[in-house]
């Protein structure tokens, strides 16, 4: 079990959503070239603060596009307040966070082909 609840994991993928929505067609290329994808929403208990890690495909300068995102961030908030408003006491803070599990993964591959690794030999023939 992670130790969160029904109801985190519930708002959280709600939140996944709404906002995947939101940096779709609302902020549509506000953020550069390139595709922004939300790979994970983390809850706080009292579903106050939401955690948000994104990944980048096609963007040039991804530390970049993260100042952006998060200068926008209460602009982000308030389109989100408007879309969930009415279903919530709270909208949660938003921080965001560059998600680079898939760059690390594509490093790690790329490091572990360039291994020059021998042959096994046979002992057995001794």
């Amino acid at each position: 079990m992670s130790g969160k609840s029904k109801r985190q994991l519930q708002f959280a993928r709600q939140l996944q959503k709404d906002l995947g929505d939101i940096f779709q067609k609302e902020f549509k290329g506000a953020f550069g070239p390139g595709l922004i994808t939300l790979t994970d929403v983390e809850i706080s208990p009292d579903l106050a603060i939401a955690k948000i890690y994104l990944s980048f495909l096609g963007v040039n300068d991804s530390n970049r596009t993260m100042e952006v995102i998060e200068q926008k961030s209460p602009q982000i908030r308030g389109v989100l307040g408007r879309k969930i408003g009415k279903q919530v006491r709270i909208i949660p803070e938003l921080l965001f966070f560059q998600d680079t599990s898939a760059e690390e993964g594509a490093r790690m591959d790329k490091l572990i082909a360039s291994l020059d690794i021998p042959p096994a030999t046979s002992d057995e023939d001794e």
